[in-house]
């Protein structure tokens, strides 16, 4: 929608407890909007929100899944945010996301 071609690969993820929050998940991704210029861009899915999900719908959301719903909400980014630059800031997704996301992706 922006006009940006991105490319970007999954670089991994990492389990997070920060002094000021709650428990989460980031999943880091190598973005490129013109090939030359590369920025990780952090998606964060909050604990809660995946404990959440799981005790609505009786199952666990495996970790492929979670994944899966980072991946959404980084293409969403793509979608909303300006351009490359705007992709420093972390993106989030909110406890409420997740179900919509989910629900997109069929499982």
């Amino acid at each position: 929608m922006t006009g940006y071609a991105y490319q970007y690969y999954y670089e991994g993820w990492r389990e997070v407890r920060p002094w000021w929050g709650a428990k989460r998940l980031e999943f880091l991704f190598r973005v490129s909007g013109d090939r030359k210029a590369w920025r990780t861009v952090t998606v964060v899915l909050p604990v809660a929100g995946v404990r959440e999900w799981e005790r609505a719908e009786q199952r666990k959301l495996s970790s492929t899944e979670q994944y899966a719903v980072a991946k959404m909400a980084l293409l969403q980014a793509f979608d909303e945010r300006a351009g490359p630059a705007a992709l420093a800031a972390q993106v989030r997704v909110r406890n409420a996301d997740i179900q919509g996301i989910v629900e997109r992706l069929g499982l």
